[in-house]
């Protein structure tokens, strides 16, 4: 008895140690990219950075204006998730209420799949196949736009939008269903009016999961938006996202210099964006859990 409760005291003591280094972890980049970041603003006031509108960090005079990449990101996320969120609503839907169980053991795994291919490989598919057909059907100058980057990171976010939709749909309980069906309602009726409200919170936790999928994404984003720092003013023109900015330009940044210290406050941005959105899944998937206790 003695002996299982040593053990016992010291696996939790292994998982407090595992919990406090990814604590640490954290502390620690936040403390290094706000550290990094933050003295890009001897240089530009946080209006001129947040509002300027020209990217041109190697310029002379150097110009840092981020707002176009602000725009950009914005653009291809939004753009992405309306492509992602109708396919993965209606797929999660089909997954967890209307799909038999064999043919879910078959399209389960393809949509796992999915969630595992390399970004690298979407960025190949949108180059070769996706940017070249947009290119010709609507007769634009290139294929490499905001629309063609939205349509990948869509496709890319679409098995994680399913997933949890899925898992949102199947932990409705049971009583739910049966107590819809009893009082006359039919399959349809109790899947619109009693299921998915209850699972609306779960719904709304993948939107957003799909949106920090998006705005995070890096290689595919580089290789198919146009890579154009410039505020879009339309949905088939070249843009560049605040990742992509980051991945491009920080090999070629000297350490120190203001462009150095730049690129690192388009990344506490990029932080705070990521952070939001977390915060708001943490609070739908709370609200989803007091709703299911009650």
């Amino acid at each position: 008895m003695i002996l299982k409760r040593k053990k016992r005291e010291g696996a939790e003591i292994v998982l407090f140690l595992i919990a406090f280094s990814s604590l640490f972890f954290l502390i620690g980049i936040v403390v290094v990219l706000f550290a990094e970041g933050l003295p890009v603003f001897a240089h530009v006031s946080l209006s001129q950075f947040l509002l300027g509108r020209r990217w041109y960090p190697t310029s002379s005079p150097p110009q840092f204006g981020a707002l176009p990449l602000i725009l950009g990101s914005l653009l291809v996320t939004a753009g992405g998730l309306l492509f992602a969120v109708p396919l993965g609503l209606f797929a999660g839907i089909f997954l967890a209420e209307l799909c038999p169980p064999r043919g879910r053991e078959i399209l389960k795994p393809i949509v796992e799949l999915l969630a595992d291919i390399p970004s690298v490989v979407y960025g190949f598919f949108g180059v070769l196949v996706v940017a070249p057909f947009i290119r010709d059907f609507l007769s634009l100058s290139t294929g490499l736009t905001a629309f063609t980057a939205s349509l990948i990171l869509g496709i890319m976010a679409v098995p994680s939008i399913i997933s949890v939709i899925e898992d949102a749909i199947t932990s409705v309980p049971r009583s739910y269903k049966e107590a819809s069906l009893a009082l006359g309602a039919t399959h349809w009726e109790t899947l619109r009016q009693v299921v998915l409200p209850a699972a609306s919170s779960g719904v709304g936790a993948a939107i957003i999961l799909g949106a920090g999928r998006i705005i995070g994404e890096t290689m595919a984003v580089l290789m198919v938006a146009g890579g154009a720092p410039v505020i879009p003013k339309s949905f088939f023109q070249p843009v560049r996202t605040l990742t992509a900015t980051i991945a491009v330009e920080m090999g070629e940044a000297p350490v120190g210099s203001p462009h150095y210290h730049s690129l690192f406050g388009l990344a506490i941005i990029l932080f705070l964006f990521t952070l939001v959105l977390n915060i708001l899944v943490e609070s739908l998937a709370t609200r989803g859990r007091e709703g299911r206790t009650r």
